[in-house]
């Protein structure tokens, strides 16, 4: 009976509970009665830090009125005794999309006769693109779900961070609580911070199509916005807003760690310090992530092991899917190690129930209770500028806080209710009987039959069987609030059918139910279901769970990555046949000496001191390969096409360092890759150098101290005349070199414009870069294929003033070397590529012969992945067609790229001073039957091939090992995904993509 009367007063109580102040009317009479209540005998964890024990809670209406422990309560209040329960703060989320209306993504790409779209389409006076959308601010499109409140309230969380997930930069985002309240009464704070990605969402604009874009679009607007604030002559509310959200936290959604680093880089430009929403993979890059400084939001949706039981599926996995699989739920815990500041969220989690078992496991897996409570109380509250509202249970703040059964991160702990503003919400009865057993029930007018309940919660499933002649089992309905049940079956084979039962708990011993009955031909009567014996239920396995105790990081973190980098040494090269590439020649019987990543010497006799020595005997030497023309190593798309200029984004933003060609290409002795920018547009973005240093981050790959180059283009690829892709400007050969002149007038009177004091003009990134070009510090590398063409560009620099200093392709150079020669041009071309498409109709393998002979510096590359690894085999074709000399020949893949590349100072030959890129090979470098044995780039062996050879039996042992770990997983009930292959992105010049598309779509997918 004291049961009941306290539901009752509890009901009561939480029904005038939110009758507070308010603008909105009742309709009928305002009751403004607080609700009083004391939650004694507690243990109350007050925050991660400090917990009571015997301790009360007193709370009126919304606000915590006082915590601790021998209080006294005061007059009026409901008392609660809570002995041997558990009082927390509600976990706050500081990353979710709840509230929001879904966005739908605009059907976007290239091909098709889709027009382009090139402005915004929104009316009103905002910004010209739709990816950046800073007025969108979540407390006025926001709308309270109850559905998925209630699920969020049951997993324990009592208010959320509302994010706005459309665009490149988002507007603001607003804390809100979970309560079942009008939305107005909701709100926490209206605007917690200004939200961005690299994603460009809802955008009708075809730009930006790449990650590069999109980086290049949110600096631009950085700038845009410090250039508005100082002018009076254009409104943009876009841009108003930006500025004015800059004192605010700042939240930047990035997809991996790579874009963790990409996103702190924008920041620390613009001094600002993001808290970053990241995917849960920081642990591959631990270093580079804690050295950002940044405050991270973590997820809890951690991989599903594969379904390898066919072995034909299981091939299509790589090892870094099942690396991470395995290591993932340590995340957490190495973050906690490294000191780094986080929050734990349920977002992309596919079910909100998983949040506890995932949360455990990354406990089990090294992470602190301590931490975790602070992940998902105190930080986020800390980061959304909350925390003096909710974040832990202390007087003045939200009356937000669970009451559970036991330590909140113990299996088997049980969350009873979720207070939210004072408010009540049962998520498990508390002090319920636990009615699990089997049970003889007598229904009137049916006989033998037998009650089955288990489930959880004491009692949550029923099943009914019936013996004798027409005997059935069937399931049933069981619904239970306290001590009152419902219960609904079928008998079907019955002539009685529906049988529905409405009773309550009557005695604990034996355990009897007793109430009404009613059947389905009307008749009704009484019913009595009395224990009999316990049901003999079979536990539930827990899910299995994956360790990091067998888990070794690899750096890259996939096939042939390195658990340690091979280390710089001392080597002595010696006994070789060394190509210099110098005044020197070709040596026999030579050595090379490595020393602190430099050419300390090269000749006969060298000592050896302290060097490590390799036997080169029969073995030639020669400086690493350079290939000038290469779209390896890049993230998010190669092409920015969709503008005809796109100066303003840079290969240097999308370096992806583990890219297994970089470690194919040292295969093939390639220690340099100038990385370019697709051909799409006349004016394409800027490249970037780099050395392939395997197993490094992206930032140190970088070639330090070249000279920045950038991709100009010419031919089919420019006007777009085999993309389909509408109307986008050029789309003839004469429009092509108008936007030249255009663009490079521009720049003059911006540069102009610049210099002048006083002025206050706005920077412009794109033409930054050509007037980078004008000031010869920045030099162009143009694709190019047509005599007409190549003419053209030549009379465009010469008027405009600028200089080519590379025509790349240039499969009719030979038409036009003399005046190549006379400018100063040089030409990197294909061996002997011709006849694939229409432009290339007159090429001729002569080609690169003529050119060297007349003088140019030229080269071969490769503008393909897979001819990267054979650059060497590329040299020989120029003795095979022209009988160019054999020395001369392996220039056009060291020495010339490097003269053309201006790092022949540093690279390119062997000669003392120079950077220590040398390959060993098997056999003369030009020869089919050549391998390159080892090569080094700045004295480190990168590539080994007998150490390859151990990398390769090494990782088909593990990946066996982590095949029946997942097999073990399956076996025991883990859940699973089929395999699905990640094989890397090969880019060429004319390789079109839509990044925040593809973004989306894996979103999706997960």
């Amino acid at each position: 009976m004291k049961k009941i009367l306290l539901a009752v007063v509890l009901v009561f109580s939480t029904t005038v509970l939110f009758a507070q102040q308010t603008t909105y009317p009742v309709n009928g009479s305002y009751d403004t009665r607080p609700g009083m209540f004391a939650f004694t005998n507690a243990t109350i964890v007050v925050n991660a830090n400090q917990t009571l024990t015997n301790a009360t809670l007193l709370i009126k209406g919304q606000t915590i009125q006082a915590v601790g422990a021998g209080m006294a309560v005061p007059k009026g209040y409901v008392v609660i005794d809570l002995k041997g329960k558990f009082i927390y703060p509600s976990l706050i989320d500081a990353f979710s999309s709840y509230g929001i209306p879904e966005v739908a993504t605009q059907a976007r790409g290239f091909g098709g006769a889709r027009q382009s779209v090139f402005v915004s389409t929104k009316k009103g006076a905002y910004n010209w693109n739709e990816a950046i959308r800073p007025e969108t601010s979540v407390k006025t499109i926001f709308s309270a779900d109850g559905k998925k409140a209630d699920e969020l309230r049951k997993v324990g969380f009592g208010s959320v961070n509302v994010i706005n997930r459309d665009g490149i930069a988002r507007g603001v985002s607003a804390a809100v609580t979970l309560n079942d309240a009008t939305d107005n009464n909701v709100f926490l704070k209206d605007q917690t911070a200004a939200n961005y990605s690299f994603n460009k969402g809802s955008s009708a604009n075809d730009y930006p199509t790449s990650l590069m874009g999109s980086i290049a679009l949110l600096r631009q607007t950085y700038y845009d916005a410090q250039w508005y604030g100082k002018q009076k002559e254009e409104y943009n509310i876009s841009l108003e807003e930006f500025g004015k959200q800059q004192n605010m936290p700042q939240i930047f959604e990035a997809d991996g760690w790579a874009n963790v680093l990409r996103a702190d880089k924008i920041g620390k430009e613009f001094g600002k310090q993001y808290i970053i929403k990241s995917t849960g993979d920081e642990y591959q890059r631990i270093s580079e992530v804690k050295a950002t400084g940044a405050t991270l939001i973590i997820p809890l949706a951690f991989p599903k092991a594969y379904d390898v039981e066919d072995p034909a599926e299981a091939r299509n996995i790589t090892l870094a899917q099942m690396k991470a699989w395995e290591m993932a739920p340590a995340n957490p815990a190495a973050l906690e190690k490294a000191g780094i500041k986080f929050a734990l969220t349920a977002f992309g989690l596919e079910n909100s129930r998983d949040f506890w078992a995932n949360i455990r496991t990354a406990i089990e897996n090294g992470l602190t209770e301590k931490q975790a409570l602070q992940s998902v109380t105190e930080v986020p509250a800390s980061i959304l500028g909350i925390s003096d509202k909710v974040g832990s249970l202390e007087k003045g703040k939200v009356a937000n806080f669970l009451i559970s059964s036991d330590n909140l991160f113990k299996n088997g702990n049980i969350i009873f209710e979720n207070w939210v503003q004072g408010k009540r919400f049962i998520v498990n009865k508390m002090d319920v009987a636990d009615v699990r057993g089997i049970y003889n029930l007598n229904v009137d007018g049916i006989s033998a039959l037998i009650l089955k309940i288990t489930g959880t919660g004491g009692g949550s499933v029923a099943a009914i069987e019936r013996t004798g002649v027409d005997s059935v089992k069937t399931t049933a309905t069981f619904s239970r609030n306290g001590d009152w049940v419902s219960i609904n079956f079928n008998l079907k084979k019955n002539p009685k059918g529906d049988v529905r039962l409405s009773g309550y708990l009557t005695a604990a011993n034996p355990l009897t139910f007793k109430g009404e009955s009613a059947l389905a031909d009307g008749s009704t009567g009484r019913f009595t279901a009395t224990f009999k014996e316990a049901s003999k239920e079979t536990p539930k396995p827990d899910e299995p769970k994956p360790s990091l105790a067998t888990g070794t990081l690899l750096y890259p973190f996939g096939a042939f990555g390195n658990a340690e980098l091979p280390k710089q040494e001392t080597v002595l090269l010696k006994n070789g046949t060394v190509w210099t590439n110098e005044k020197e020649g070709i040596l026999q019987n030579a050595d090379v000496l490595l020393e602190n990543g430099k050419i300390k010497a090269v000749g006969k006799n060298l000592p050896a001191g302290n060097a490590k020595v390799i036997d080169a005997t029969g073995k030639h030497i020669t400086p690493g390969i350079i290939d000038e023309h290469s779209h390896i190593a890049g993230s998010g798309g190669i092409n920015e096409g969709a503008q005809s200029v796109s100066a303003e984004v840079r290969i240097a933003d999308i370096i992806n360092s583990e890219d297994v060609n970089i470690y194919r290409q040292l295969a093939g002795g390639v220690t340099t890759s100038h990385i370019l920018h697709g051909s799409a547009n006349p004016i394409g973005g800027q490249s970037q150098l780099i050395k392939l240093r395997w197993g490094k981050s992206p930032e140190e790959l970088k070639f330090a101290g070249a000279d920045g180059f950038i991709k100009f283009a010419l031919g089919e690829n420019v006007k777009q005349s085999n993309f389909g892709t509408g109307l986008r400007f050029p789309v003839t050969r004469m429009g092509v070199e108008q936007t030249y002149i255009d663009e490079f007038t521009r720049a003059k009177e911006y540069a102009k414009a610049m210099s002048a004091k006083g002025n206050n003009v706005r920077r412009d990134l794109e033409l930054d870069a050509i007037v980078e070009i004008l000031n010869n510090k920045r030099f162009i590398t143009c694709h190019s294929y047509v005599q007409s063409e190549i003419n053209m560009l030549i009379h465009a620099a010469d008027s405009m003033g600028f200089k080519i200093n590379t025509f790349t392709h240039i499969l009719e150079g030979y038409k036009v070397a003399d005046k190549m020669k006379a400018h100063g041009i040089a030409g990197s071309t294909f061996s002997d590529w011709w006849a694939y498409k229409n432009e290339v109709a007159e090429a001729i393998p002569y080609n690169g012969k003529i050119m060297h002979n007349v003088g140019i510096t030229t080269a071969f590359n490769s503008d393909d992945a897979e001819m990267a690894r054979r650059l060497n085999q590329e040299a020989g074709k120029a003795v095979l067609y022209g009988g160019v000399p054999e020395e001369e020949a392996f220039k056009f893949v060291t020495l010339n790229p490097a003269k053309m590349l201006h790092i022949d100072g540093k690279v390119g030959s062997l000669k003392a001073g120079k950077d220590a890129d040398v390959v060993v090979w098997s056999a003369d470098p030009l020869s089919i039957y050549a391998k390159a044995e080892k090569t080094f780039v700045d004295g480190v062996a990168y590539w080994d091939i007998e150490k390859d050879a151990q990398v390769i039996k090494a990782q088909q042992i593990e990946k066996a090992r982590l095949i029946q770990k997942m097999l073990e997983s399956k076996s025991k009930g883990g859940r699973t995904q089929r395999p699905v292959s990640e094989a890397p992105r090969l880019y060429n010049c004319e390789t079109l993509e839509n990044y925040s598309a593809e973004l989306t779509e894996q979103e999706h997918a997960h």
